[in-house]
Parts: structure tokens; C-alpha cells; sequence
């Protein structure tokens, strides 16, 4: 009877020494307490109503063109339409250009993005890295996007001591 209780011991010290480990981290919380990066996301906010404001006015004056034309159209010459037409198009081409140069995958809005804001992602991920390394977490996840938490108890969110980590009080 002892050797099966000192035997059914040694099994669950075996399993429980097999455990994995993880904690869970908001990384929108972590980045909302960061002063630089409240500030890069603000910078990145202007520079993007910047330049939306700019394709916003090309815009406008396209749009402008396209009512004169309507309005003229049937007093032209063939010539003159095909003219206003290529105009029409080049300028087309030149917003669509314009926003796609600005706004689209890899454009200036991303490298913008890249240059601002991945020195503090950086920091927050070698900050989370050292914390699972020396709490020998075995993984480490996100609640903040893309992965779905049905239930997480708070005692798990090691938010605080990433925060901590970096040197920033809350």
C-alpha cells in the first residue's frame, strides 16, 4: 500500500513537472501606457489626415473636371472630347496613383508606421521575451487581437509585469 501511494506521488510529480506554463499579455494595453508610442500613433495619425486631405483635394478638382466636361461635352469637337477625356483619365490614374503611393501595402503610410512604431513593438517583445525566459513560461499569448479567449483568468494577464519590465509605472 505505501510503495503504490509513494508510486501514485512520484506519477503526479512527474506530470505536474511536465506542465506547461504560459501567461497571457494585452498588448494593446501595454502599448496604450507607452508614452512613445501614444506618440508615434498620434504623429501617424496627422500624417495620414495629411495626406488623406491631399488625394481628398485632387479628388475634388477630378471631380470638378467630370461636371465642366458633362456640361461641355455636346458643344466639342470629336478632337476636343477625346482631349478632356485623356486628361480626365491621366488625372484619374494620377489620385489612384497618389492613394495607392500613400495608403496601399508597403506604401510611405506603412514605412511611416515602420519607422515610428516597431522600435516600441520591438521593445515590448524583448520585454515579454526576458519575462518568459525568467518565469520559464513555456508560451505567451496575445489577448488583445486575433486569437479568441473564451475565458482568461486575471491572475494569468502578466501585462503589469511587461510594463514593469520596461521601467513604465502604472
Amino acid at each position: 500500500m505505501k510503495k503504490t501511494l509513494v508510486l501514485i506521488a512520484f506519477v503526479c510529480a512527474a506530470f505536474a513537472s511536465q506542465a506547461q506554463r504560459y501567461a497571457i499579455i494585452d498588448t494593446k494595453y501595454i502599448l496604450s501606457k507607452i508614452p512613445e508610442y501614444k506618440d508615434a500613433d498620434t504623429k501617424l495619425q496627422q500624417i495620414g489626415a495629411q495626406w488623406q486631405k491631399e488625394i481628398d483635394d485632387k479628388q475634388a478638382a477630378l471631380d470638378k473636371m467630370y461636371k465642366n466636361y458633362d456640361a461641355e461635352q455636346f458643344m466639342l469637337t470629336d478632337e476636343l472630347k477625346k482631349k478632356r477625356e485623356d486628361e480626365l483619365f491621366v488625372r484619374e490614374k494620377e489620385v489612384r496613383d497618389l492613394q495607392k503611393k500613400r495608403f496601399g501595402y508597403e506604401g510611405d503610410l506603412f514605412k511611416e508606421r515602420q519607422k515610428l512604431v516597431k522600435p516600441v513593438q520591438d521593445k515590448v517583445y524583448n520585454a515579454v521575451q526576458k519575462l518568459a525566459i525568467s518565469k520559464a513560461y513555456d508560451f505567451v499569448l496575445d489577448k488583445s487581437e486575433g486569437i479568441t479567449i473564451i475565458f482568461a483568468d486575471p491572475k494569468l494577464d502578466k501585462s503589469e509585469d511587461v510594463l514593469r519590465e520596461m521601467g513604465i509605472k502604472n
